[in-house]
């Protein structure tokens, strides 16, 4: 039996081992349109690999999922984030937490990973072609199989079919799974950085906080975590998670909205002027702008008394009422004119792709067509930043792969 995976990526070749290791009268072959296999497995984690996540309850894990949360959830049960660390050690691979969580290989190299699964794929017997594209699939009659019809003018016929060629930002790239009649739902940027052009604070580029509030003006979404001041406006966890919950609400915006910064994401405005009022009797001399609080770095703390307009002089028994009001509002709740955005690093990730409605989320198949299936992110499907968009493409891969082997008789 013939089974064809289409696309070389991480979801690809976990579906193709999966499948060859599960049932041996299986034909595995990836199509790779490239020259490049694995390559946002090279880039992850700045080339470290982000492989999971430090999170080994499905329904908690499943939490970290914009879209697909509900679906995945039972999917993680048969193959989550314990089963990913026991595959990769079973095969020589061990694996770490870091504090937030992510979890990387140990010797924090990322061809480690590349290795392990082009390893696995040979031992096999699982074949991999690269620069061949798939233009277009159909369905042979009576449920036998596919056609499948590729760049170099050329056909391949295939008994079963695994679609992993990852997200597409563009919607005529999914044109091809349209034509056999799925329902894409459009994809949007997910996982960026805010650009601010006007940012008073472009100059502490590189500053970082370890936990800061972002909240979008007007709207009910906000998130928590590490805040990274860049030249370009703002970046760190904290924003990268936001883009993702709101993707499809920024794509609406065009990406030019107010967010709201707080520095001291555990004060309210009482304790935060409370904590001010006390500072201020007990330290009267000293001089506002040099003695940070709230344990904010320097020359963050400068740049936002000099936003609540507080001279570089000026000493806390001098602090007129006004200027201590204006601290308070930038500490709490500091405007960012958000105009644009970034790609994060190298790594694209999309919101949209086939309708999970569409996909029994048990063995990956297409409900539309017997023998096809989707894993990872050509699906819609996206995680937050932190080992969660590999640990879905792992598992979709498992699920399908598996699936696919059991069919076969």
């Amino acid at each position: 039996m013939k089974i064809v995976v289409i696309g070389g990526g991480a979801a690809g070749y976990f579906g193709a081992i999966a499948c060859a290791q599960s049932n041996p009268k299986a034909q595995v072959t990836i199509l790779e349109k490239s020259n490049k296999l694995l390559s946002k497995v090279r880039v992850s984690g700045g080339g470290r690999c982000n492989v999971t996540h430090h999170c080994f309850t499905p329904t908690v894990f499943a939490q970290h999922y914009p879209r697909g949360a509900k679906q995945l959830k039972e999917a993680f049960k048969t193959f989550g984030a314990t089963e990913t660390v026991e595959w990769f050690e079973s095969r020589g691979v061990k694996l770490k937490a870091e504090p937030d969580g992510r979890m990387f290989p140990v010797t924090d190299n990322s061809q480690t990973i590349i290795d392990c699964l082009q390893r696995e794929a040979a031992k096999t017997g699982v074949e991999v072609k690269t620069g061949i594209a798939v233009e277009r699939i159909e369905p042979r009659a009576e449920n036998r199989g596919y056609t499948l019809y590729l760049n170099n003018n050329r056909e391949l016929q295939a008994d079963r079919v695994l679609v992993s060629t990852g997200g597409n930002p563009k919607s005529q790239g999914y044109d091809w799974l349209r034509a056999l009649g799925h329902t894409i739902q459009e994809p949007v940027p997910s996982l960026f950085t805010f650009n601010v052009p006007g940012s008073p604070l472009k100059e502490l580029q590189g500053v970082s906080v370890p936990q800061a509030r972002v909240r979008i003006a007007g709207q009910k979404l906000e998130y928590e975590g590490p805040l990274l001041i860049t030249h370009w406006g703002y970046s760190g966890p904290a924003v990268l998670k936001l883009s993702a919950w709101g993707a499809r609400l920024f794509y609406g915006m065009d990406y030019r909205f107010t967010a709201m910064v707080s520095w001291v994401h555990d004060q309210t405005e009482e304790s935060l002027r409370e904590h001010l009022h006390n500072f201020r009797k007990a330290h009267p001399k000293k001089v506002v702008s040099t003695n940070p609080l709230f344990g904010l770095p320097q020359r963050l703390w400068k740049a936002l008394t000099g936003i609540a307009g507080i001279g570089d002089e000026v000493k806390w028994a001098e602090l007129p009422a006004k200027n201590t009001n204006k601290l308070v509002e930038a500490l709490l709740r500091m405007p960012v004119e958000v105009d644009g955005k970034t790609t994060f690093k190298e790594e694209f990730v999309t919101c949209g792709g086939v309708d999970l409605s569409q996909i029994n989320m048990k063995t990956m198949e297409s409900r539309l067509h017997p023998g096809l299936y989707f894993a990872g992110e050509v699906l819609d499907v996206d995680g937050i930043t932190g080992g969660f968009n590999f640990q879905s493409a792992w598992t979709t891969g498992y699920l399908a792969g598996r699936a696919m082997a059991a069919s076969i008789y």
